[in-house]
């Protein structure tokens, strides 16, 4: 039956014509784009680099997938967390942020490799032995820290211009609940757009950038790429910045099978059979990889696409490739780039208030749609520590743990912390596959309907 479906939405597809195939790889275009481009723009890294690698890592994703999943791959919110504790790490050495975003991106670099770790314990023990170590009472916590210690940075640009910042909000919240279709997948989008053209309209917007920027030019400087450090590399901080990032890809991995879920769940399709899970895992932490030492952000299967799928019921996963190449052309005009890098702080600010809380939300979600039990002591105090050293660690005075040769953030100690009291203390029997929707419940995308319905 399954086969029969997949049949047919590729017939469908094929009948739609060039013409409209392109307009439905545009409109997944239109649905990642405002998430995709907020990530740099948070952290500082380049908008054109991103789209360049998020669509090549689209094409790289499916090319290992056997061109037979209908995702795209764009910035992931998870790792926010991280480039924010090393950027502070690089300012206590003197480093302005330019040169300490290489650092960042080597820690994703090493993330996205530990992908791979991942995928070959999965063809070689499955996936319910590998993540019985990474229960929802581990990763539930570690999500909900990266949303709260985000939240200081969400404030301090919503200060800039509080209006601004509200009307955002107040733009996002109103089409997330009462928009219908596409005006429901993009969100963020419309946040954005709509504050930014008011501030505009106001005066509270500079774009003397966008005037002298070029119509076409490359996407990245050598100066901006992971490669640039080993120039003159400061190799505590190329160790902290590892430490600090790699335990984030715990929780963006069980959302990446989360994902797989809800692809499944929306075509009809078992993508977690075939191609399997280990494929899927491999491109997205090979195409995370590849990003980051470009000086793009970490990439992740998107929910917003699989929104746009169930909108459509066209599942041909060229629609996506066609999405793909559109992202790719736009990060060789600089003219764009600088427009998104006019982008109010107030709007920022705002769309991230409500970002960096759905990142929290969808801690609380895991925990809840697994039915963790916290009435036990075990879960009480694993839940505890990783929340309290995240934070307090964060907030502390020194922002880190200093170890001498290397420091630790909060979210890495946290991480760490819970995964080994995780493995030791008795009690654990978090089964993955037992309960739905527990288990596409990290997702950090928006949920479809067909997810809610489970």
């Amino acid at each position: 039956m399954a086969q029969i479906q997949k049949d047919q939405a590729i017939y469908d597809a094929r009948a739609l014509g060039t013409g409209r195939m392109t307009v439905l790889g545009l409109q997944h275009l239109f649905a990642m784009f405002g998430a995709t481009v907020l990530v740099p723009v948070i952290t500082g890294l380049s908008v054109s680099v991103t789209l360049l690698f998020a669509g090549l890592g689209t094409l790289l994703f499916h090319l290992l997938t056997k061109m037979k999943v209908p995702a795209f791959l764009g910035s992931s919110f998870a790792f926010l967390g991280g480039y924010a504790a090393v950027a502070q790490m690089g300012a206590d050495k003197g480093l302005d942020l330019a040169h300490s975003l290489p650092y960042a991106c080597i820690g994703v670099f090493f993330a996205g490799l530990l992908y791979f770790v991942l995928a070959g314990l999965f063809a070689a023990f499955g996936a319910k032995k590998v993540l019985r170590f990474f229960p929802p009472i581990v990763t539930g916590p570690i999500i909900i820290a990266i949303g709260l210690t985000l939240s200081g940075s969400a404030i301090q640009n919503c200060s800039q211009n509080w209006w601004i910042a509200v009307l955002a909000v107040a733009i996002v919240v109103v089409c997330n609940i009462w928009g219908r279709k596409m005006i429901r997948i993009v969100p963020i989008l419309l946040g954005v757009v709509g504050s930014y053209v008011v501030a505009a309209c106001f005066g509270q917007v500079d774009f003397s950038g966008v005037k002298d920027a070029a119509w076409v030019g490359l996407p990245f400087k050598w100066g901006d790429t992971a490669f640039a450090v080993f120039k003159n590399p400061d190799w505590g901080l190329v160790v902290a910045a590892i430490i600090a990032i790699l335990p984030i890809s715990l929780a963006t991995m069980v959302e990446h099978i989360g994902d797989m879920c809800a692809i499944s769940s929306t075509t009809e399709i078992n993508y977690l059979e075939d191609p399997g899970l280990h494929r899927t895992l491999m491109g997205d932490g090979l195409a995370t990889a590849l990003a980051s030492l470009f000086g793009a952000p970490a990439n992740t299967t998107y929910g917003e696409n699989t929104g746009v799928l169930n909108i459509t019921k066209v599942f041909d996963p060229r629609v996506i490739r066609i999405a793909a190449c559109f992202a790719i052309v736009l990060a060789f005009c600089p003219k764009f780039s600088a427009l998104i890098g006019a982008m109010p702080a107030a709007t920022i600010g705002g769309v991230s208030l409500v970002l960096y809380g759905m990142i929290s939300a969808v801690g609380v979600r895991n925990i809840v749609e697994n039915q963790v039990d916290f009435t036990s002591s075990r879960n009480l105090i694993i839940a505890a520590l990783i929340l309290v050293l995240a934070i307090g660690i964060k907030y502390g005075a020194n922002d880190a743990i200093d170890l001498g040769f290397t420091k630790l953030s909060g979210l890495a100690v946290a991480a760490l912390v819970g995964i080994f009291l995780n493995a030791i203390l008795p009690g654990n029997d978090y089964e993955f596959g037992k309960g739905d929707p527990g288990d596409i419940s990290v997702n950090f995308g928006p949920r479809t309907e067909v997810e809610k319905k489970k």
